[in-house]
């Protein structure tokens, strides 16, 4: 700044570089204030407030803003021009030698309860000040040190997903080189940025700090709302995994009106343009969610249990086939990308359907089991020459692998019938009666299927329909066959 300019333009409250209708500088950057009171949230920083500046043309100046004598002006109504800053006592020269212009400041006395820490500082001017990213020609330094995006590599480097709305980019954005999967988002809306999701929740957090990274909106490459997903809560596990910027530089576009809080760190809520904003953030954030989800399951994470996007059963198979994955050895070929990390996204989808429909077999068949124990029903000869063809077949295969111990836990001969022979114990329709209900016509379609699933076999479209279909039919029939059990055990 110059003489002229620290004088009557910075140490001025109020004062508005726009009042002549310009709203860019020279350099053709958009003005960021607008009522010209961001200087005085240096007074709630630090006691003493020391600022040396100069330009290619003038020379150094400066002055000391003192909060106790600045308290004291108040207390006796000095006017502006009468309040005199305190001389610099620190020779800034020496820092400014191989600068041919800039800005200094000083914060001595730090305010209890600032986040002071110098790499919490760095950090946070790399996250919300992002002129220094992205301007070649403007460069900010704490102790010496630029501000650059390798700063910011904690969250570049454990970000998993990257979704970017109309085509944003930037530095920050090309320096993840780990990301898995990269989505475009489009939106009617004059609106850019990204939403980034982490591997882990506390890859969030801003380390040193209690801080974490949000989604934050941004105008005219400021930060004007930090979270702004808080005006859209959507009480989804997704939420404590995202961060990102979303730049929206029409709510402050020239000659509207003023639509920032007094506090000028967030928006009027009432604005119709931050309410069209929030409706299509809050659009995006919907396809988000699905997306997440999917994305983290196919990378064998735990995803969105709330998602209906698949029931429950085919979430928690899926979660299990992963878990279970992930036992076998890190190999080359298991990395990912490799031939099998190939194939066995292959088998994830089909375990969805065959581990649910084992888990309901086993279910179904062991309930039919203790059914027919519980009711001391007889066993027929059928059932009885089925039984012993299996006990058979096991003798000889524990002969061939050399086994003297009991593989099963029980040698009851129910325990060696399948669905089928169960059913017909139980609840076999009559032959001459097409009509009739019976669980051994459901369970003669179940068993070819039944078995391919038991056989650990990939079941084609239509037998998986038909399994579903037929499994349905033997739940409905066993349920009522459970609950007449039931009611004739209380009379």
């Amino acid at each position: 700044m110059t003489p002229d300019g620290f004088q009557n333009k910075f140490l001025k409250i109020g004062y508005s570089k726009r009042k002549n209708g310009d709203y860019r500088s020279p350099l053709g950057r958009p003005f960021i204030g607008r009522k010209g009171i961001g200087k005085l949230a240096l007074l709630s920083c630090a006691k003493r407030i020391h600022i040396a500046t100069k330009t290619e043309q003038s020379d150094l100046i400066g002055g000391i803003i003192d909060n106790s004598g600045l308290d004291e002006a108040i207390r006796d109504d000095l006017s502006s021009q009468e309040y005199i800053l305190g001389s610099l006592e620190r020779d800034f020269t020496a820092e400014l030698s191989d600068l041919q212009h800039g800005t200094l400041v000083l914060f001595e006395g730090v305010t209890n309860g600032i986040f002071n820490t110098i790499e919490y500082i760095k950090k946070s001017i790399a996250l919300y000040f992002r002129f220094s990213l992205i301007d070649s020609n403007f460069h900010i330094y704490v102790n010496d040190e630029e501000i650059t995006d390798g700063l910011l590599m904690d969250f570049s480097d454990n970000t998993q997903f990257l979704w970017k709305i109309n085509g944003f980019s930037d530095p920050f954005i090309g320096s993840m080189k780990d990301v898995e999967h990269v989505i475009e988002l489009e939106s009617a809306l004059n609106v850019k940025g990204y939403i980034a999701s982490v591997k882990k929740p506390s890859n969030l957090k801003i380390r040193g700090t209690q801080e974490k990274v949000t989604i934050d909106l941004f105008v005219n490459g400021r930060l004007r709302e930090k979270d702004v997903l808080r005006h859209i809560p959507t009480a989804r596990i997704v939420e404590n995994y995202v961060y990102g910027q979303i730049h929206f530089n029409e709510l402050d576009s020239g000659n509207n009106k003023d639509v920032f809080t007094s506090s000028r760190e967030g928006v009027i809520s009432d604005d119709p343009q931050f309410e069209r904003l929030l409706h299509e953030i809050e659009r995006l954030f919907k396809e988000i969610i699905d997306q997440w989800d999917e994305l983290r399951l196919d990378s064998g994470d735990d995803g969105d249990p709330d998602n209906k996007r698949i029931t429950k059963k085919e979430r928690k198979a899926k979660e299990l086939f992963q878990t279970t994955l992930q036992e076998y050895e890190e190999t080359e070929e298991f990395k990912k990308g490799g031939l099998v990390d190939k194939w066995a996204k292959t088998l994830s989808q089909e375990a969805q359907f065959n581990i649910p429909s084992y888990t309901e077999c086993f279910i179904s068949e062991n309930l039919l089991r203790r059914y027919v124990k519980h009711t001391n029903m007889a066993m027929t000869q059928e059932a009885i020459d089925e039984a012993r063809k299996w006990k058979d077949r096991e003798r000889d295969n524990k002969g061939k692998a050399n086994i003297s111990y009991n593989v099963r836990v029980s040698n009851d001969d129910l325990y060696y019938l399948d669905m089928m022979y169960l059913a017909c114990l139980v609840d076999k329709a009559p032959a001459d009666n097409p009509k009739a209900v019976g669980l051994n016509r459901s369970a003669i379609i179940y068993k070819p299927m039944r078995d391919a699933v038991g056989h650990t076999s990939l079941l084609s479209p239509i037998a998986k329909q038909q399994l579903t279909i037929e499994y349905e039919n033997i739940k409905a029939r066993l349920s009522n066959l459970l609950h007449e059990l039931g009611t004739t055990e209380k009379k």
